[in-house]
């Protein structure tokens, strides 16, 4: 049997207003009265109806996550923690897959918008700001890079910054052969531009010169297209001795190529990757990456759009970068390993 807010008023010896105070947090409750209904409350294992009560606030406790592919493991990680920022605030989250093509995300927000939600974490690889305003009214954060300075609220990793930090860790032992998987030359691939420049910034430091062959690039950025890039890497006649991949995955799929090819990893070759993702941690050897705060990211933009919710429209859009640090394993190690 659930108990109603009346059952717990008559349990108490209350009116039904002051549980409802009890219930919603107000403050203004003498001691004893809170008490009574606080007993009441755990007597009857009473639970609010938050449906009924978002609902009379115009609110549904629903947000929405949407993001390329949950078979990314990163976003998969991802997600994991915005369901658990978003429950400390009793909401739920609806997950959809864009697949990232300009249409499907186009299709996936006009179809999370036409749902009864609250707001929505996107994180775009395709649409441009212009596209992303035509949202007008939903309350929004974005993740990722594809869209800077545009008309939501965003959370970013500094990629440029962070790509040169482990690129000049490769440096660092004594590599100078340092090859980059995962370059992509489509508007998809804003990440992949970011991480090559901090990549090429971090070459120009050690003043060694950018070579373009040992540049490969991944239409995705799957194990598969991983393994692919570095048997193509091992064949051009310029074997690195070093390779930045731009995220975990790729760095995986290089792993089984160069296990498969005979060579030795750190010894004859350092892996690096990107993402921090439960995988690498378990790999052969284990993987050193860049290690973006997945919590923060997620706590971050569930906090954004909580402050949405209740701000004045008008108020201009805020992009807060998350901070990351270099998780160093046995694949590139740290140079007193």
């Amino acid at each position: 049997m659930r108990h109603r807010l009346k059952d717990v008023a008559e349990r108490a010896g209350v009116s039904v207003k002051t549980v409802s105070n009890v219930v919603n947090g107000y403050q203004h409750v003498r001691a004893d009265t809170r008490a009574r209904v606080e007993a009441a409350i755990a007597e009857l294992n009473y639970r609010p109806n938050l449906s009924a009560r978002n609902l009379r606030k115009g609110r549904t406790g629903v947000i929405a996550l949407a993001v390329p592919e949950l078979d990314i493991p990163y976003f998969a990680e991802l997600a994991r923690h915005v369901v658990t920022a978003a429950a400390e605030h009793g909401w739920t989250v609806l997950i959809d897959q864009t697949g990232g093509g300009p249409e499907q995300e186009r299709k996936a927000a006009s179809g999370i918008a036409d749902h009864m939600i609250d707001g929505l974490i996107f994180s775009p690889l395709a649409l441009t700001a212009d596209d992303l305003a035509g949202l007008d009214g939903m309350p929004m954060v974005l993740l990722g890079e594809r869209v800077d300075h545009g008309p939501a609220d965003h959370v970013v990793v500094d990629n440029v910054a962070a790509a040169r930090e482990i690129t000049a860790h490769l440096v660092g032992l004594g590599r100078r052969r340092i090859a980059a998987i995962g370059s992509q030359r489509t508007p998809e691939g804003a990440s992949a531009r970011l991480r090559l420049a901090g990549y090429t910034a971090a070459l120009a430091d050690a003043g060694i010169a950018y070579d373009e062959h040992l540049v490969a690039p991944a239409p995705a950025w799957h194990r598969a297209d991983g393994a692919a890039a570095m048997r193509h890497l091992l064949t051009t006649g310029v074997r690195p001795d070093a390779v930045f991949c731009f995220n975990d995955t790729l760095a995986l799929g290089a792993l089984r190529a160069l296990h498969e090819a005979g060579l030795r990893v750190p010894d004859d070759v350092a892996v690096a990757g990107f993402d921090d993702i439960e995988d690498g941690r378990f790999s052969i050897p284990t993987l050193s990456t860049v290690a973006p705060d997945k919590e923060r990211i997620a706590r971050l933009a569930v906090e954004l759009l909580a402050n949405r919710l209740t701000a004045d429209p008008e108020t201009p859009p805020r992009e807060l970068v998350a901070p990351h640090r270099l998780a160093l394993r046995e694949s590139a190690p740290s140079r007193r390993s």
